[in-house]
């Protein structure tokens, strides 16, 4: 019987991502101790079976990797989900992971647009207490002014304690007892709330006050480096992806792994094919998410006008 401790990862992903889930699992298995194991689930909708086999094909005797259909689940979500841009249905799906894999007390989630430079096991080791989640506050939110205003504004959380939902330690005994799973589809069908975050908003909004806030070294975006030393974990997140763009902050732990993965090839073609049309795009779309985080913190029809104001207010 192995005496390995067990680490279960989940990772969401649509097809398009397959290459790049391949390098961060890669990056995973290369960092993680040989004390320790990683069942690693990836949760989809609709992915061929020639794409999952690729990634299956990684399990070994550091990771198990298995392939979980949601497609039930997401049923549950009715009419318009605000999704907007670079966004899918797929970012969703982390809020289901309690009620899908009761044997689990806790475990890791993960964007696949990530690297890790470190052990896995010591996010995973980190004690939650009665937290619901362990994350990281979000470096884009809390650096730009707008995204400052949008935090308070439709949420009503200061923005030093607006947290990335990109990475997190999920209680996940928690979360089925508190049933955030449940109480998140019935938000979303009753509310409808516009967002320019739309899983992350959610997850703010229902773990409000029982966050353990983590290192930024266990979420290290790619805006800068200003980080001492090498951060456990890259987050290429939103726009600063180094299979777009050149010169990307961090580029090079990701360009290390992707070498040794058989997506690099794949992956070099993907940023070749990324052209000025596409940059274009993604000017656009950021101006838009600007213009949009002042319009929805002003809204009266939000998290922090519909939800909690009145709470608050009640108990002044």
């Amino acid at each position: 019987m192995s005496t390995k401790k067990e680490i279960p990862v989940f990772f969401s992903v649509d097809h398009k991502y397959i290459p790049f889930l391949g390098v961060a699992i890669h990056s995973l298995k290369k960092n993680l101790s040989k004390n320790s194991h990683c069942t690693i689930h990836v949760l989809y909708t609709n992915i061929p079976e020639d794409l999952k086999a690729r990634i299956t094909a990684l399990s070994d005797d550091r990771a198990d990797i298995r392939f979980t259909n949601v497609e039930k689940k997401v049923s549950l979500l009715a009419g318009e989900l605000n999704l907007r841009d670079y966004y899918t249905i797929s970012i969703y799906y982390r809020l289901f992971i309690a009620s899908m894999f009761p044997q689990y007390h806790k475990a890791i989630y993960l964007d696949a647009d990530v690297v890790l430079n470190d052990d896995i096991t010591g996010l995973y080791d980190q004690e939650l207490g009665d937290n619901l989640v362990g994350a990281a506050s979000d470096a884009i939110v809390y650096g730009h002014p707008d995204f400052v205003q949008y935090a308070k504004g439709s949420l009503g959380i200061d923005a030093m304690k607006y947290f990335n939902s990109g990475v997190l330690l999920m209680n996940l005994d928690e979360f089925r007892r508190q049933k955030i799973g449940e109480r998140f589809v019935e938000l979303l069908n009753k509310y409808h709330f516009d967002t320019i975050c739309p899983d992350q908003d959610y997850l703010n909004h229902l773990c409000r006050g029982q966050v353990l806030y983590l290192d930024k070294g266990w979420n290290k975006m790619s805006l800068d480096e200003d980080y001492d030393g090498v951060p456990h974990l890259i987050h290429y997140n939103m726009f600063y992806k180094p299979w777009q763009y050149d010169d990307i902050c961090y580029e090079s732990y990701f360009w290390k792994f992707a070498k040794e993965t058989a997506f690099y090839d794949e992956i070099l073609a993907i940023k070749a094919a990324f052209g000025e049309a596409d940059k274009e795009a993604h000017r656009k779309a950021n101006e838009t998410l600007h213009a949009n985080a002042i319009r929805i913190s002003k809204m009266d029809h939000n998290f922090y006008n519909t939800l909690v104001k009145g709470k608050q207010e009640s108990k002044v």
